[in-house]
């Protein structure tokens, strides 16, 4: 093992003592908030110094292995060997996946997902392709056994989505999703279309961790609040009484709308579990210039020439422009075989992360 990494796990074992240490301390167990801190931490590292253990477990091994190679008879020697090539091959594995446990953690693993889906350009075809993406992600959803709740959803005229936005709860639901953010082409024939010519359109996906009360803090005076009668597609009244709310964040200006409820209480919850995801993604990108370049080139403005990612369904395909990749199984992603998609760029990202971690 090199000595940058003998020098990391070094320091992660004295952290996990001291975690440990004040998992024990009265004073951590009777504060709440100093308790989940540190059980998290304690969480996240316990993977890492069992690894590590095993490494030292192993070595000690191969160091025996070795040493039985010298003094044993020749049968002995056999197995001696044989124990060598073992060791060595164990001890290069739990290295690799050593290197892989120090890779910085993402912030929001483990969190939910809200997730917004917008028609943007071709008009009733974008909202028909928006419908497309949200049965899309639902199949994924389910064959991963994640939990989809709707917020919102406003249907289109001919059945699409005009606006979608959904939260998605699993262990690793934001691992999988937090790539689908971004401008999603369509090239096919639309049923709108009488000549059989194929049109681009386009849809919008923001992907949003969901955040806590505790982990952005909104002043009740700084919202509008706005109550009115929900309506349906169409205009019709969906119920008669105000249940539908609209708040504004004075401040920055962002505005969440919830009418899918009867209950008045719930339309404001929903709307402040969305706005609290959007205030705190927006402090973030103010935080990070950096953040803040990458999501404006994520979500774009839905134009046609912006895209991570394109569906034709002339050829069956599916390219995802950020890594240049294209596979020809349409049907199976839109069936909800979204890892053929999502497999490929968990790869190029620990391999980039791999890379930085060996500089």
């Amino acid at each position: 093992m090199d000595p940058g990494l003998s020098a990391r796990l070094a320091a992660v074992a004295d952290e996990f003592r001291e975690l440990e240490a004040r998992l024990a301390d009265p004073e951590t167990t009777s504060d709440p908030e100093r308790l989940r801190v540190a059980s998290q931490r304690y969480k996240e590292l316990a993977p890492l110094v069992e690894a590590h253990r095993a490494h030292r477990t192993r070595t000690g091994d191969l160091d025996t292995a070795r040493s039985m190679l010298d003094h044993a008879d020749p049968d002995g020697r056999e197995m001696a060997a044989d124990e060598v090539v073992a060791a060595e091959r164990d001890l290069a594995e739990l290295e690799e996946r050593l290197r892989e446990l120090l890779l910085p953690r993402d912030p929001h693993a483990g969190r939910a997902v809200i997730v917004e889906i917008r028609g943007a350009e071709g008009g009733e075809e974008a909202n028909l392709f928006a419908r497309d993406l949200l049965e899309m992600y639902r199949a994924y959803a389910s064959s991963h056994g994640w939990k989809v709740e709707t917020l919102t959803q406003a249907p289109s005229e001919l059945g699409g989505v005009n606006q979608v936005t959904f939260v998605v709860r699993g262990d690793d639901a934001w691992q999988h999703f937090k790539f689908e953010g971004g401008p999603h082409r369509v090239q096919r024939v639309p049923v709108t279309e009488s000549q059989g010519r194929v049109h681009t359109s386009s849809a919008t996906v923001a992907v949003l961790p969901e955040v806590d009360e505790v982990d952005i803090s909104i002043d009740d005076r700084d919202l509008d609040i706005d109550v009115y009668r929900s309506s349906g597609a169409g205009g019709q009244h969906v119920n008669t009484t105000d249940s539908a709310v609209r708040i504004t964040h004075v401040p920055t200006g962002v505005v969440v709308t919830m009418q899918d409820e009867r209950s008045q209480l719930q339309n404001r919850a929903r709307a402040m579990q969305v706005l609290r995801a959007r205030l705190y993604e927006l402090a973030a990108r103010e935080r990070d210039e950096e953040l803040s370049a990458e999501r404006r080139s994520q979500v774009g403005g839905g134009g046609r020439s912006e895209k991570i990612r394109t569906y034709n369904f002339k050829e069956n395909r599916v390219t995802d422009h950020r890594i240049g990749a294209t596979i020809y199984r349409l049907s199976d992603v839109l069936a909800g075989d979204l890892d053929l998609v999502v497999e490929p760029l968990l790869l190029d990202e620990r391999a980039r992360q791999l890379a930085e971690f060996e500089e």
